[in-house]
């Protein structure tokens, strides 16, 4: 059984900068894609970035597309997002996600982890 640990969330002031670690326990993850996704409180889960495998191809929602950059290292089972120029409208639980099926910004994602809230202040 795959589990996914996110780490690196926390409060910060808008402008400012975070990064985030998604690893991975169970068996290697260096075949599948892996994504970030975010939820605000009665808002439906949002995709924010993806990464193929090999991590050759990213993507990535118009909302974050020149301030977020999602990698990944294969060998530690990781996957990163750094988050830079941070607004308030970032505020939200910020969840890893491994393999996915259809595509990634489906969110029918194999794997998930349990969230890091990410909390951005004016």
């Amino acid at each position: 059984q795959v589990q996914l640990v996110e780490s690196g969330g926390g409060l910060v002031q808008a402008g400012e900068s975070l990064g985030l670690s998604c690893t991975g326990s169970g068996r290697t993850l260096s075949r599948d894609g892996m994504g970030w996704f975010r939820q605000v409180p009665g808002k439906e889960r949002e995709f924010v970035a993806a990464i193929t495998g090999t991590g050759s191809i990213t993507y990535y929602a118009d909302s974050v597309k020149g301030r977020f950059t999602i990698s990944r290292n294969n060998v530690k089972n990781t996957v990163y997002l750094q988050m830079n120029s941070l607004k308030t409208e970032d505020t939200a639980v910020y969840y890893c996600a491994a393999r996915w099926r259809i595509g990634p910004s489906s969110g029918s994602y194999e794997y998930w982890g349990q969230g890091t809230q990410v909390t951005v202040s004016s």
